[in-house]
């Protein structure tokens, strides 16, 4: 199915945009988690953990193919903005990992939607 079609009466874009947008969301709330478990807490922590939700919130007002561009690139960034947290042992390394192999395939995909989906 190319992406401008219908899907049970939805159009596949902002379907898979808002997908993208609660994701990333995800990912700031997993920093925001971490900077809250931490017992020193820093507020740069908590003041990072909004970006990637303003970013892509305000993606989906972007007109296509860059709502999907830019939520790709967003989530791909960020798996690499968060391996500062096992570093700092705020998470285990297991999820500094976890978090570079599901951002690359998140990220990829919207980006490949943006790319390659109908305008």
């Amino acid at each position: 199915m190319i992406l401008g079609q219908s899907l049970f009466g939805f159009a596949p874009r902002p379907l898979l945009a808002a997908y993208g947008a609660v994701i990333a969301s995800f990912l700031g709330g997993l920093r925001w988690g971490a900077a809250a478990a931490s017992p020193e807490g820093k507020g740069a922590d908590y003041a990072v953990s909004v970006v990637p939700s303003l970013v892509a919130w305000a993606a989906l007002f972007a007109p296509a193919p860059w709502d999907l561009r830019v939520l790709g690139a967003l989530v791909l960034a960020w798996g690499f903005v968060d391996q500062d947290l096992p570093r700092r042992g705020l998470v285990p390394a297991w999820l500094g990992r976890l978090r570079l192999v599901l951002s690359g395939v998140a990220g990829c995909a919207l980006l490949a939607a943006g790319v390659f989906g109908a305008p």
